[in-house]
């Protein structure tokens, strides 16, 4: 096959970095890392392949609470949008959680045991803006900080110090990241580049540089002319390893015909089977920003977000068993993720506005599957305000992903998260350190409660403590941090914190207990007199 066909098939284009999509003036090299080792720190084979879901998922559709459904379903609630009872998707073991109906394949792998959802995944203090908020996500900040590099990135330049100087060479021959049809360039932005290749420009090949060998003037000006000769010769062979990769190899599984993600997990599957060594995948799939007819007027299992959902689910059991068919599912494992949630209230146009929290999702053979967390709580009287309160960070998946897929140290780990976040149970292998039982059974150890609630002069929020780190947090109904009530290690033994309200506006808040590497939440209304 020739290039130009490659380029028809793949449909996304071909390999261009995103670097040279408008390269910074002050992007110089760093003498200092030129000179840097060119192998990577841990021996792995393992992929990551991240699906962003641009726009912000409605987590309450998606992952749906069914504890909690005649509240949500109430007419101050979700009436116009909530999915009909008796159409939502039941997961064995979890009686109290269900899925979207258009997520019948997500279903399959999690009754095959190949699928794990945590609840509310979020930070502290959210950005409602599409903009900032994916920033947040892609560089692993708070909220508060700005940070010009990215998660992935700064693993990357971990494991491949030095880079792009002396890349591709005889040990790193492929790409180290590639986005195919996606563009978070930040979460690729190493500490002296990008560390991802791009496969977007079907153009691209025409014009694909060969490489200049005049010398570059002796200034300022030329070290940057010569760095950029670098990524583009650099981009080139890493093109043609791409297309070798595959045309090398081949799909076995049947993909789901006019969807876009199917078809864009279709070429990951065959450059991995191709023998692209490439640690890192993105891929994106936008719409999710479903201020209106996220649902059909009285149909309310159909509409955008149920046709987004299906073509997920059924483009990622295509691509699992693709992986099964080929032996390389042990290899790969898939998470997805979005800027935001949604709010708990529906809107007056069949949609839903901004939100904080939401569900992420694992998959593959080697997830531990299950559902992490507690039904999102629901407060009895709702405000357009009223978020879902964060579960777990954000950070932790990234933290345990990195250091129980990829094998990393936890100093390595905490260096690229920039602080130490705890681990979740999400990986079975050998790296792996948290079981999803044991992890359950500690968070409900925990026995947290708020008494009395509601809070009109003080309270006391009383666990069971076991001899950990302990971070006590107060956040509103929009999600902002309040105050910090505690931190610091209890010894072990019943606990009993005291609570309280300081002339706070009445409405909804949130108790959040951090206790060494389990969590739990509780909603707390405050009426101030």
């Amino acid at each position: 096959m020739k290039r130009r066909n490659f380029i028809q098939t793949a449909a996304t284009g071909v390999v261009v970095p995103t670097l040279l999509q408008g390269i910074p003036m002050n992007a110089y090299s760093n003498n200092s890392i030129l000179d840097a080792l060119v192998n990577p720190t841990v021996d792995t084979d393992h992929v990551c392949v991240m699906i962003y879901l641009g726009g912000g998922n409605d987590g309450l559709n998606t992952l749906i609470p069914l504890d909690k459904y005649a509240r949500l379903s109430a007419a101050d609630a979700r009436t116009k949008i909530m999915i009909p009872q008796n159409e939502i998707l039941s997961l064995s073991g979890v009686p109290n959680t269900g899925l979207h109906p258009a997520m019948s394949g997500f279903k399959i792998l999690f009754e095959e045991k190949k699928l794990n959802a945590i609840q509310s995944v979020g930070y502290p203090t959210p950005n409602f803006s599409h903009f900032r908020a994916t920033d947040i996500w892609t560089s692993a900040s708070d909220s508060n900080q700005v940070i010009d590099t990215g998660w992935v990135g700064r693993y990357l330049n971990q494991e491949y110090p030095g880079f792009p100087a002396n890349y591709p060479n005889a040990q790193n021959p492929d790409p180290l990241a590639i986005q195919v049809g996606a563009n978070l360039p930040l979460l690729f932005q190493g500490q002296n580049a990008q560390m991802s290749m791009n496969v977007s420009n079907t153009d691209i090949f025409g014009a694909w540089p060969q490489g200049i060998n005049d010398p570059a003037p002796n200034n300022p000006f030329g070290k940057e002319l010569s760095y950029i000769r670098t990524i583009s010769r650099q981009s080139k062979s890493y093109a043609d390893k791409l297309i070798a990769a595959f045309l090398k190899g081949n799909n076995l599984a049947n993909y789901p015909t006019g969807n876009y993600l199917a078809d864009t997990l279709k070429v990951i599957a065959r450059v991995i089977k191709g023998g692209l060594k490439t640690r890192m995948y993105l891929v994106s799939l936008g719409g999710f920003d479903t201020h209106a007819n996220q649902v059909v007027d009285g149909n309310k299992s159909q509409g955008t977000h149920a046709t987004l959902l299906r073509n997920l689910s059924e483009a990622v059991l295509a691509f699992q068993r693709d992986l099964e068919m080929m032996s390389l599912d042990q290899r790969v494992l898939g998470m997805t993720f979005s800027e935001f949630g949604r709010r708990i209230k529906s809107n007056d146009s069949l949609g839903t506005d901004h939100g904080a929290a939401a569900p992420m999702f694992l998959f593959g053979s080697k997830v531990q599957s299950g559902v992490i967390g507690n039904s999102p709580q629901i407060p009895a009287t709702l405000t357009e305000n009223d978020n879902l309160p964060m579960q777990y960070d954000f950070r932790s998946v990234y933290a345990s992903v990195l250091k129980d897929w990829f094998c990393i140290s936890q100093q390595s780990t905490d260096q690229v998260l920039l602080r130490n976040f705890q681990n979740l149970p999400l990986i079975k292998n050998e790296c792996s350190t948290v079981d999803i039982d044991d992890f359950n059974q500690k968070q409900n150890a925990l026995q947290m409660s708020v008494y009395p609630n509601p809070v009109v002069h003080f309270a006391k929020i009383n666990f069971q403590s076991s001899n950990a780190k302990t971070s006590i947090c107060l956040f509103d109904s929009l999600g902002r941090l309040v105050k910090t009530i505690y931190e610091g290690r209890l010894s072990e033994g019943a606990k009993s914190i005291s609570l309280e309200n300081e002339n706070y506006k009445s409405g909804n808040y949130y108790i959040r207990v951090q206790h060494g590497d389990v969590q739990q939440t509780e909603l707390v209304q405050m009426i101030t007199e």
